[in-house]
């Protein structure tokens, strides 16, 4: 399928006060919810799962199985908490669906709040995202103003109230369980699971915690049906997806292509191929914590789950880091490793000691003093953290860690021996 056909997410980018209720209203805005009120609500988690969503924010779990979870005979109240603490460097698609489309967003609430029988949702955005904050509050206040929130919707009977909560700029609390615990007013530390937020989640009630990205797909799988979905991408990772492209490359910037497509061709067609002439070395596919792909993997693969999955990387937050031949590989991952040893909660020995260990051995290999070991040491650490803690956090480096060592040694050797 023509990559200009696949717009799901982005069709109003790029049109004059998009961010505004008339003109989304004047694409088809809103018009879902007419049908989302004459079905039950499992009817609903029905189509989303026929439609193959999956998790955007990263992991990818199917959506509909996600809110199946949520029990229907708990007496507790169901929340929903959207994720907008968008902090994986190389990843600004949320940012910009918030700041270009909030009502896209909003709708997509409406319809997951209904289907797990929510009442209170939650929008817990990234500290640093002012413009967006007041986007989606600007946006939020029209919805109230024309009857899509609050009490009784569109005469449906259905109440609804949408809140947005800035964070104060913590990358764990990107991670759902963090999230939750920094809603609360409590320290952005993960949680063990189980139980999991479906069950246990918010002030200790059934919660569906997704991605911005996530849920700006549902008023397209609800209007149009999961069989439209489905003619983009491909069998087991349907639909489309943003990439935010940055690097080397002539046009970096936010792609909305069908799952399955090329990575070669985003970057050389679509992205405009790589700035300077300079060749290209490496790619980071899906945000700074997936393994990172050498110049001749990353233009072998597609960009879907199981094609990344095959050449050793993750598909992630779709944050697509191009880097070229001049880069260095032992700096690239310093920098990575000093991010993740500052992001760090502390609360697991693993991850607080082991990135800021990594840190330390990158950093003083840098500085010239590499000793004969320290490359074994940096694995035996990332050995140790890999699936050792409560997040995946500490598998954030790990996972680099093993890949940069693995394509790259060679680099990480000249500056030991030099």
């Amino acid at each position: 399928m023509d990559v200009m056909e696949a717009k799901v997410l982005t069709k109003n980018f790029g049109v004059k006060d998009s961010h505004t209720l008339p003109v989304y209203e004047s694409t088809g805005g809103y018009n879902v919810l007419k049908r989302l009120f004459s079905m039950k609500p499992e009817e609903v988690i029905e189509e989303v799962k026929k439609s193959g969503l999956r998790g955007r924010g990263g992991a990818g779990f199917p959506t509909g199985l996600k809110w199946s979870f949520v029990p229907k005979d708990s007496p507790k109240p169901k929340y929903l908490c959207v994720n907008a603490d968008e902090s994986e460097p190389g990843t600004f698609k949320d940012r910009y669906l918030m700041e270009l489309d909030p009502h896209r967003l909003i709708e997509g609430i409406i319809v997951c709040s209904y289907a797990i029988d929510c009442h209170q949702s939650y929008i817990y955005i990234r500290g640093e995202f002012v413009f967006p904050k007041e986007r989606l509050e600007q946006a939020i206040a029209e919805a109230y103003a024309k009857g899509y929130l609050g009490k009784n919707i569109l005469g449906s009977g259905y109440d609804l109230e949408l809140t947005v909560h800035r964070g104060a700029g913590a990358y764990i609390c990107g991670e759902e369980t963090a999230l939750l615990n920094s809603l609360e007013g409590l320290r952005g530390m993960p949680r063990l699971k189980p139980p999991f937020p479906a069950v246990v989640g918010l002030f200790g009630c059934p919660t569906v915690v997704n991605n911005v990205e996530t849920l700006s797909a549902l008023p397209f799988i609800l209007g149009e049906g999961p069989e439209a979905y489905r003619k983009f991408g491909t069998e087991k990772s349907p639909g489309t997806k943003m990439f935010s492209v940055s690097g080397h490359v002539v046009r970096p910037g936010n792609y909305e292509i069908p799952l399955g497509y090329s990575l070669k061709k985003l970057i050389e067609e679509d992205c405009g191929g790589m700035k300077d002439g300079k060749a290209l070395k490496a790619v980071i596919p899906g945000g700074s914590s997936v393994p990172v792909l050498p110049a001749k993997d990353a233009m072998e693969v597609n960009l879907d789950y199981e094609s990344l999955a095959e050449k050793g990387s993750m598909l992630g937050s779709g944050g697509v880091i191009v880097m070229d031949e001049t880069t260095c590989m032992v700096k690239t991952l310093t920098n990575l490793a000093h991010f993740y040893a500052h992001e760090s909660c502390g609360q697991c020995s693993p991850c607080r000691e082991g990135t800021g260990w990594a840190h330390k051995i990158l950093k003083r290999m840098l500085a010239g003093e590499g000793r004969a070991g320290d490359l074994e040491t940096l694995h035996r650490i990332a050995d140790n953290m890999a699936g050792k803690t409560i997040c995946v956090l500490a598998d954030a480096l790990a996972m680099p860690i093993w890949s940069y060592l693995k394509h790259f040694r060679s680099e990480f050797e000249a500056y030991i021996e030099k």
